[in-house]
């Protein structure tokens, strides 16, 4: 679970047009101030390490880092932070070490290719990047490696891309880098769709072509890859969020604090713009719908990777509606048949394929009914408890010994 700070809700230094946030900035609903002591109360709520998000985290001023992050320090030990990467400065990265903070960077690819990353004008938005391409180097410089959040769209992923961000990873691991998470472009409207959105076979084909240059990498991973292979073996017990049936309305993976100590929820499952307080009751109808749901209809009825994708993230529902199924379907699909094929050429068998897998589902159909989320890795451990029980029970059952006089002969 992440704990997402976001004393400035999503109050940003960029004008990302396909930045899923923009609905919350479109209605209006920017946050302008914040107050430390309702934060600090709701962080106490929590008792959980938290990570300061955005829009934008670092457009807090310095002063009121220091007293949340100092906080987090005393606390938990540890603290975390979400950013573009634009404004940190020497300062800053002195406070990352002296209070334990965890870097995450936002940023699509160099120079041109993070030209969506928009920041008013062509020029400045050149300035931006090269200031967080700067930033990047000057962490892994100071012992701070960030971690990656990089999202695929036109500019950065079309075939004649893909050798450019071939080459960058390649010197982002010589940097020091170790982990990037790809992101699918979440669609917001048709604009976006028509404009930045890779077609299903272009994003396919982006996936595939990073997969293979994991291959070739020695520490960078890109964890996406590492997800669905433990999710096609049941080794799931850490897995990212958007394979584990999500509750839109509670978002169990991402509890947020806003600037006044409200409880929000994961802002890609928020497409009115309006942060709705978070629900005190996990409910899974969705993935029960889509169980049960033919294909055509928005559902997975039938989709043997139901169980490892669940219809993928509610923020990415089809139309824009959390009761569908993803429209990253088809991609999804793809790479979970690619990742397939690799177990079984390494001789394991993979749970899609596995002759138990209906009785894992209802396993964990079953907890939803119930009102209980149970991973794949708990669904295997729970079958097999009962099919040892069932052999146990066969065991002790008492013989019947019939009496001899069944057996005389008349």
């Amino acid at each position: 679970m992440t704990i997402e700070l976001r004393p400035l809700g999503v109050k940003c230094n960029l004008h990302c047009s396909y930045c899923y946030q923009n609905p919350q900035r479109d209605a209006g609903n920017v946050a302008r101030s914040y107050d430390l002591e309702e934060i600090r109360l709701a962080l106490e709520r929590e008792a959980k390490p938290f990570s300061l998000f955005g829009g934008e985290a670092l457009l807090i001023p310095k002063k009121d880092l220091k007293k949340l992050w100092s906080w987090g320090l005393e606390r938990y030990g540890r603290n975390g932070i979400q950013t573009n990467g634009i404004l940190i400065d020497d300062e800053h990265i002195s406070l990352f070490k002296q209070y334990q903070v965890g870097v995450g960077i936002s940023i699509d690819g160099p120079g041109e290719l993070n030209d969506l990353r928009w920041a008013g004008t062509l020029d400045r938005t050149r300035q931006t990047t090269a200031k967080t391409e700067k930033a990047i180097e000057k962490l892994c410089q100071e012992g701070l490696a960030p971690g990656l959040i990089v999202t695929l769209h036109r500019v950065n992923a079309t075939q004649d891309k893909l050798p450019i961000m071939n080459e960058w990873f390649k010197y982002l691991e010589q940097l020091g880098i170790t982990s990037a998470r790809l992101h699918i472009l979440e669609v917001e409207n048709e604009f976006i769709q028509h404009e930045y959105a890779l077609s299903t076979e272009e994003n396919i084909q982006a996936f595939l072509n990073f997969e293979q240059l994991e291959k070739e990498l020695i520490t960078l991973k890109f964890d996406i890859f590492q997800d669905m292979r433990n999710m096609l073996l049941g080794k799931d017990e850490y897995s990212t969020c958007n394979w584990n049936a999500c509750d839109p309305y509670t978002t169990r993976a991402v509890r947020g604090i806003e600037g006044n100590g409200q409880s929000s929820n994961c802002g890609r499952t928020n497409k009115d713009g309006i942060d709705f307080t978070k629900s005190d009751i996990e409910g899974f109808e969705r993935y029960l719908a889509l169980y049960y749901t033919p294909q055509q209809y928005g559902g997975c009825k039938d989709c043997r990777f139901f169980l490892m994708c669940k219809g993928d993230c509610p923020g990415t529902a089809m139309d824009g509606d959390w009761r569908n199924r993803t429209r990253d379907c088809e991609v999804w699909q793809a790479l979970y048949q690619t990742f397939e094929q690799e177990l079984l050429k390494q001789g394991l068998n993979p749970i899609s394929l596995s002759s138990d897998r209906k009785q894992l589902e209802k396993i964990i159909l079953d907890g939803w009914i119930e009102g209980r989320n149970i991973n794949i890795a708990r669904a295997l451990l729970l079958f097999e408890q009962g099919l040892n029980r069932a052999i146990m029970d066969y065991k002790n059952t008492p013989k019947h010994v019939p009496h001899q006089d069944t057996f005389a002969v008349y």
